[in-house]
């Protein structure tokens, strides 16, 4: 009877050591559900477990503990994934790690304390981040003016920016919505807000929003922008102490040749930018290729950028995706001109036949930042009004994915050295 016992202790063990890990698979074939992938990763790491990142390892693959909880999250929310023996995981690490190999092996040590920079009332599907989050499962808070003000961006690890105008001239919907009931409500709460505050204008206002933003950042905050958040963040800091807005936006008039006076050594990625005077012109510089295009439709992609996975491990980190081929999408702030784009400043996604970039990122101070053009990767033309994503249709959208690599980039920041 003891040596049965023990006979069957043995094969237990076997299996055990046998089946440790789960590899959540992130290539074109073998992931249901990229999205929620990640959302499972950050559930994990939010609940102590380790973690790996397995960059260029089919799509970006994670490697997690096998423990029932987190195959049965993984049941739960239909994320594909493979079961592997101790011996199969160390062969895995060794492929990866081989010289030969552009591929490597990143630890994340912790869930990230996210946050989204929005102004209240608006809907979910208003912004492709608060969507893809809410869709993948993971937790993020809300913030807007007041709590940016009063120094609350040190509670969190990760900040995102709603599509957002930081120069205060309302988005530069004046042109087409100025009678709209929507745009009249929007301007006269900022106004109330801006007062509130103790802001005599509102691009006041805005601008010591974008000045904390900024400082986040040079702390070694992490920070990511699609959109018009883009471009209109950069104008702003760039515009320090000078009004650029016209009388309607903000009842006095714009300071005389005030593109002299611009200051572009104050802007995180864009440099010799001109800006557009006019006030109902949907747009706010040259920095914006979405007039500039001549792309038909079907040929709208862009392409991911290959690094080194070893030596340039951010940039493969924002990267990974199952293609390098991704479908593009418009949004106020489409693209960036890559001439106005400053030297430090990477291009990780590019469209080479209008030399435009998507998709760029940057360091400044102790932090790092992400530019994203576009409004909403599986809605090509978004207007305002339209319909949300559903999200259920897209469980692998490409486009997506790159968002929810940025928001997993700051698990991987490396703990600060005890002196």
């Amino acid at each position: 009877m003891f040596k049965k016992s023990l006979y069957i202790f043995f094969i237990l063990l076997s299996f055990s050591v046998k089946a440790n890990f789960l590899l959540l698979p992130m290539d074109e074939v073998s992931q249901k559900n990229h999205l929620k992938a990640y959302g499972i990763t950050y559930w994990a790491l939010d609940k102590q477990y380790k973690a790996s990142w397995l960059l260029n390892y089919r799509g970006g693959s994670f490697l997690l503990p096998d423990v029932a909880e987190i195959r049965k999250e993984c049941q739960i929310r239909g994320v594909s994934f493979e079961v592997l023996s101790d011996g199969e995981m160390q062969n895995i690490l060794a492929e990866i790690a081989s010289p030969s190999q552009n591929m490597e092996t990143v630890v994340l040590e912790k869930a990230p304390k996210i946050a989204v920079y929005s102004p209240p009332g608006k809907q979910p599907w208003d912004d492709a981040v608060t969507m893809v989050l809410t869709y993948a499962e993971i937790p993020f808070k809300v913030v807007y003016d007041e709590e940016v003000l009063s120094d609350q961006l040190i509670l969190y690890d990760w900040l995102h920016l709603h599509h957002e105008d930081f120069t205060g001239q309302y988005g530069k919907f004046y042109g087409a919505y100025r009678n709209a009931p929507w745009y009249i409500e929007q301007k006269k709460d900022a106004e109330a807000l801006a007062t509130k505050l103790g802001f005599p204008k509102v691009s006041n206002e805005k601008l010591a929003v974008a000045k904390k933003i900024r400082d986040f950042v040079i702390g070694g905050g992490f920070m990511f922008a699609m959109c018009s958040a883009t471009d209109s963040f950069d104008i702003a800091l760039s515009a320090e102490g000078v009004d650029i807005c016209e009388p309607m936006f903000d009842g006095d008039n714009s300071d005389a040749n005030y593109q002299s006076q611009i200051d572009y050594n104050k802007t995180f990625a864009f440099k010799n930018f001109i800006l557009d005077r006019k006030p109902e012109h949907y747009e706010f510089s040259d920095i914006d290729m979405t007039e500039k295009r001549r792309i038909p439709f079907e040929k709208d992609y862009f392409t991911l950028m290959e690094f080194s996975a070893k030596w340039d491990v951010i940039p493969s980190m924002l990267c990974q995706n199952h293609t390098q081929l991704v479908k593009g999408f418009m949004g106020q702030t489409t693209s960036f001109d890559s001439n106005l784009i400053k030297s430090n400043v990477l291009t990780l996604g590019k469209n080479e036949l209008n030399d435009e970039a998507r998709y760029i990122h940057g360091q400044k101070g102790k932090g790092f930042f992400t530019f994203y053009g576009g409004h909403d990767p599986e809605d090509y033309q978004h207007r305002v009004g339209d319909e949300p994503t559903v999200l259920d249709l897209h469980p692998t959208s490409p486009g997506f994915r790159l968002i929810l690599n940025n928001v997993l980039f700051p698990a991987a920041r490396k703990k600060p050295q005890k002196t």
